[in-house]
Order: C-alpha cells, then sequence, then structure tokens
C-alpha cells in the first residue's frame, strides 16, 4: 500500500464495480465474543469477498486490545496490504452543526450511482466518563444505512479530542481490501486530532455554514491550514446569497496561507446537502485533487510517509499499553501520581521514576 496501483493511478473506478454482500452484519457482542476465534486466512477471504459480516469481525479485531487479538490482526494486516491503496480517502471535519454527516450522506449516495462502493468511518462522541457512545452517524445517513453498496461503521472516540480512534488506519486498510473505493472518515468537530485525520487521507475537507468570518474564529489556524476545501453548507432558501459571500470570505482568506501541495491551491464551494445541490462540484473538486497529485507524484509520497507515520503510531499505541499494564508501573503509579499532584515531586523525576520501574517485553 505504499505505492498506489496502476489502476488506481488512473482515477477512481478500481475496486468499485464489483457488487455488495448481502450478509447482515452481526450485533457487537457476537462480533466481540467471535473476534479472535478465526484465523487470518479466514478474514482475509471473506474480506476479499466483501462479507459484511466478515469485515465487521475483522475490524473488532483490529480494534481489541487484547495481546492475542493483536497479534492476529498484525498478521492480517500483513496479509491485506497487496489489496489496500486503490481507494479515495476523504476526511470530513467542521463546526458542530455544520451537517458533515448530512454531507457525506449526499455526496455518498451520488457517488455510489455513478457505480462505486462507499465505505464511511463515522467517529462517534463518546462519555470521558462512562465511554458510553451516542451512534447518532449512522441515523444521520439514512440513504447510506439502508444502500448494499455503502458500509457505515460508527467508532467511539471514548473521550479522546477530535475523535480520531487508535485503530482508524487499519479500518481504513480493511474497507479498500473489502472493495470499497471511496472512504469518508467523520471526524466529531474541530479539535486537536483532526491533523491526525488529515494524516491518514487523500483529501481532507473543513464544512462550514453561512455567516462569514464568524466560523473562522472559532477554529484554530491550523485546522484551517490542513484544509484541502472549503465547502459551505447549508446553502439554500434565505442562506443562499449568505453562502454565496461566506464562501468568497474564505476563498480570499485561504489565499494567504501556504498550501498543503504544490500541486493544489485549497478550494472554495457552497453546497446544500438537505436538497442535494452542488455535489457535483464538490466531487469535481475532489478528483480534480486527486489526478492532479497523481500527475504529480505528490499523492503517492504522501501515502509514503503516511505508512511512516502509522508505523510509530503503532509503537507508540503499543508502548504506552504495555506501560500501563506492567506489573511494576503499577506498584508505583498510584503514588507517584498523587505525589506530582500534591506538589511534592516534579514531573520530570516522575516520569524517570515510572520509567525505572518499566521491563518492556513484546
Amino acid at each position: 500500500m505504499t505505492e498506489l496501483s496502476s489502476a488506481a493511478a488512473s482515477e477512481l473506478t478500481t475496486a468499485d464495480s464489483s457488487s455488495s454482500a448481502t450478509a447482515s452484519r452481526p450485533a457487537p457482542g457476537t462480533q466481540a465474543a467471535s473476534a479472535g476465534s478465526h484465523g487470518a486466512a479466514e478474514y482475509l477471504e471473506g474480506i476479499r469477498q466483501s462479507d459484511r459480516t466478515w469485515i465487521g469481525k475483522a475490524i473488532t479485531l483490529v480494534e481489541s486490545t487484547k495481546p492475542k487479538d493483536q497479534a492476529k490482526a498484525a498478521e492480517l494486516i500483513d496479509r491485506l496490504l497487496p489489496l489496500g491503496g486503490g481507494a479515495c480517502r476523504i476526511g470530513v471535519t467542521g463546526v458542530p452543526g455544520a451537517g458533515k454527516s448530512t454531507l457525506i450522506d449526499a455526496l455518498g449516495s451520488m457517488v455510489i450511482q455513478q457505480g462505486k462502493k462507499v465505505g464511511v468511518l463515522a467517529v462517534d462522541p463518546s462519555s470521558s466518563v462512562s465511554g458510553g457512545s451516542i451512534l447518532g452517524d449512522k441515523t444521520r445517513m439514512n440513504s447510506l444505512a439502508q444502500n448494499p453498496n455503502a458500509f457505515i461503521r460508527p467508532s467511539p472516540t471514548l473521550g479522546k479530542l477530535g475523535g480520531a480512534t487508535r485503530a482508524a488506519r487499519e479500518v481504513l486498510l480493511i474497507l479498500e481490501a473489502a472493495g470499497y473505493g471511496v472512504i469518508f472518515v467523520e471526524t466529531v468537530g474541530v479539535g486537536q486530532s483532526e491533523a491526525v485525520v488529515a494524516d491518514m487521507v487523500d483529501f481532507f475537507m473543513l464544512v462550514l455554514i453561512p455567516g462569514a468570518g464568524d466560523e473562522l474564529q472559532g477554529i484554530k489556524r491550523g485546522v484551517v491550514e490542513l484544509a484541502d476545501h472549503v465547502v459551505v453548507n447549508k446553502a439554500e432558501g434565505d442562506n443562499a446569497a449568505r453562502s454565496k459571500q461566506a464562501a468568497a470570505y474564505y476563498r480570499n482568506a485561504l489565499k494567504l496561507l501556504t498550501p498543503q501541495t504544490q500541486s493544489w491551491q485549497p478550494s472554495v464551494s457552497t453546497c446544500s446537502a438537505l436538497r442535494r445541490t452542488g455535489l457535483e462540484e464538490l466531487w469535481e473538486a475532489i478528483e480534480q485533487h486527486r489526478h492532479q497529485l497523481l500527475e504529480s507524484g505528490e499523492l503517492q509520497s504522501k501515502r509514503r510517509g503516511q505508512q511512516v507515520r502509522w508505523m510509530w503510531s503503532m509503537v507508540e499505541d503499543r508502548l504506552m499499553t504495555a506501560l500501563r499494564q506492567d506489573k511494576g508501573v503499577a506498584s508505583v503509579l498510584d503514588w507517584t501520581v498523587r505525589q506530582v499532584s500534591e506538589g511534592k515531586m516534579s514531573p520530570p523525576k516522575a516520569a524517570a521514576s515510572i520509567l525505572e520501574k518499566f521491563e518492556f517485553k513484546l
């Protein structure tokens, strides 16, 4: 997956024409119970056949924190790598209430009508206290939820700011290998982890609403700089004129920022996800962006860099998991945290004492 295949480089048609499996997704409890009871070859075959049940089981496997499941997940990812890399990956973020889910539903439905299969990784808000999920994104994508050529996976944030989940990259690869040629990654809203999502997709889209410059004042500059395209949603009725004014404002504002790539100047458009207008222009921008980055070789280079950063994120995740589970660390952790919180020990000294107790084993 470090290199795009020649078929993928030609445009977005690779892996989009195969028919979707009709098997229904099993209940979460069923997946959790059976995720680790199959071999990597069984998962691979089910994914290649675009079997929705096996796709769900594979996602449950890669999201598991159990060491045994993680080992099997690593083997599965190795086998899936040659099958991935051909999809158009689109990140979607924006201010709360901008209509991100509704826009994905409308745009995804239009893309399916063009003969493509659409996957959605809908990061779902969850409580930082209980970890409970709202699972509201799927209910806001009524058209895609009922379409056999779409696969929506609500993924809880577990209280993490920005909503980037630990196994999001693995889920992207699974959906690609299953033949989903267009994959959306929707985030909860504008936050620190938007940079993480931008680093796992090809095209990063910022969804705003009419109101001239008010929205940009509430958005971190770094998030705006990550955007390949800004779309002003809800451009209908009385908002139509204001949407055009807002788009002109954003267009001028983006000219002051340094583009992410040499081949693409961030663009702006308006649309109404509710009335499904302006979607063709938005999709044209996505395709044009992909075409230009493929022609320049920047998309291939971007994917290679993403692979390396994926590796390091896995290293960091595994180290943190091992550290928190280490018996030596556990024996001093509560006391050390209390010492730091009471001002009796400096954070640097506390960190050193914790690491002294840590014995990492694979």
